[in-house]
């Protein structure tokens, strides 16, 4: 046959469209072979991938696959928002992925998904570990594993993980040292899928790999980020992720001051720099405390109101702006919006590693805790490589400014 005869028959058989309408939805005919279920068996598949990969597709596609035969599925997101935006609602979510007489029923109050078979998927939050605590499954689908903040959800899966003659669960997730994607590394029960952006570059607009390559190829976070490496001491990092993890509480003391840090980037396109916002306290016991990370790329007018909320949402004391680049811009824009706030306006007199030493010297010597996990900032504090020059992210910027405020006595900073 021809190849004008075969554009002809696409164009005019119905049937024939119709099948190759079916054939895009069939997962084994349009997924790539590192993208399938393993055929070894295993009790957790942990897929860790690059940005772009397609790790939310193949999620979706493997709850797909497992609804067949199991009837509840526990769907975990790092946050509501990741659960609903990407693994139900998003571009390569559970609903988007699913053939017309095969889509779920969702129901968002209930978060849950019904299929036509009486197969159902609830959905969960990381950020909620007890809503874990109690409900079983036969299969789970976690995502970002490596991004939650509490451990506890994680084990709560794991313990409702209990159904069926094969639970078994599906990790998607781009990579981060912590402890638990260690142990999944290292346990034999685990089979582990390597995967880098690369890989699906034929499917990526390339305004998306313009605009990703120019910000992470080249540089150790492009390493995690880009090839999914994962990457444990980073050569003249000031911070290591064991630190971190050995000075970890889930509840804070009582705090005598509270301060919100900003380091303000200039501009607010896809590509600009993020502005850091980041939260922390000192207690009576003397030890700083970082709790939150609010950093983002924003308008000036966002920033500013995100502050501000942080600000209030913790009673703080006052609110810290960099001024090296923003100058009095900064406190304007925070004061066109509430009068009243606190605000100090800081100048760095000294080069950003400097800065930063007396704060790592305080996470050595255990006066320093985190809130549970903030993993971007996290990710930030271990990947910097200080000593090569690497500039140095807006999170650890805003940390070293608030933390500063609270415990250091400033002889190489100058304050306005």
């Amino acid at each position: 046959m021809q190849d004008s005869q075969i554009i002809k028959r696409i164009e005019t058989d119905e049937a024939y469209r119709t099948a190759l309408a079916d054939l895009s939805y069939r997962w084994d005919f349009v997924g790539r072979p590192n993208q399938q279920l393993p055929t070894t068996p295993f009790d957790v598949w942990l897929l860790l991938a690059g940005r772009g990969f397609g790790k939310s597709r193949t999620g979706s596609e493997t709850v797909r696959i497992w609804k067949d035969h199991n009837p509840i599925i526990h769907i975990v997101g790092a946050t509501a928002a990741d659960a609903r935006d990407v693994m139900i609602e998003g571009e390569s979510g559970i609903l988007a992925v699913s053939p017309p007489h095969d889509r779920p029923h969702y129901e968002p109050s209930k978060r849950r998904l019904t299929w036509a078979n009486g197969s159902k998927a609830h959905v969960f939050s990381a950020d909620e570990p007890d809503r874990l605590r109690g409900p079983q499954c036969y299969k789970a689908w976690a995502d970002e594993l490596a991004a939650w903040r509490y451990p506890d959800a994680w084990d709560m899966l794991q313990m409702g993980l209990r159904l069926g003659n094969s639970p078994q669960c599906v990790v998607t997730t781009t990579p981060r040292p912590t402890k638990i994607i260690k142990e999944l590394l290292e346990n034999s029960n685990t089979f582990v899928t390597h995967g880098t952006t690369y890989d699906n570059r034929d499917n990526l607009a390339d305004s998306f790999f313009r605009t990703i390559l120019a910000k992470y190829e080249g540089t150790t976070l492009g390493r995690q980020e880009l090839l999914a490496e994962v990457i444990e001491d980073v050569a003249g990092a000031l911070w290591k992720m064991s630190l971190l993890d050995s000075h970890r509480v889930d509840k804070l003391p009582d705090l005598k001051r509270v301060v919100v840090a900003i380091d303000p980037a200039a501009t607010a396109t896809k590509t600009s720099d993020e502005t850091g916002i980041i939260t922390a306290g000192i207690g009576y016991d003397g030890k700083g405390y970082v709790f939150e990370d609010n950093t983002g790329i924003m308008t000036p007018n966002q920033w500013a109101m995100t502050s501000i909320k942080a600000y209030e949402r913790h009673n703080a004391d006052r609110i810290i702006g960099e001024a090296n680049n923003g100058g009095d811009m900064i406190e304007t824009v925070i004061r066109n919006i509430d009068k009243s706030v606190s605000y100090k306006k800081v100048w760095a007199s000294k080069a950003k590693r400097t800065r930063a030493e007396p704060i790592a010297a305080l996470y050595e010597q255990g006066r320093v805790k985190h809130l549970n996990a903030l993993p971007k900032l996290e990710t930030e504090m271990t990947t910097w490589s200080a000593m090569d020059g690497e500039k140095s992210p807006n999170r650890v910027d805003a940390l070293v400014w608030a933390l500063t405020e609270l415990m250091i006595h400033k002889k190489q900073f100058s304050v306005a």
